[in-house]
């Protein structure tokens, strides 16, 4: 399940890449901010699983 996660939170980190790139580009200033608060819990959850991998071993 671990790795669904780590891969969740990629997906998650890219998608809000994507949407706060096309927000800058178009002028949507909701579309940024959008974009930076799911990049945001894409790190989020990353920085979760990083932890957890640590007192697995």
């Amino acid at each position: 399940m671990s790795g669904e996660q780590k891969t969740g939170a990629k997906v998650e980190q890219a998608k809000g890449k994507l949407k706060e790139t096309a927000g800058r580009l178009t002028g949507n200033d909701r579309l940024t901010a959008e974009g930076r608060a799911e990049r945001a819990a894409g790190d989020a959850r990353q920085a979760k699983e990083k932890v957890k991998d640590v007192f697995k071993h």
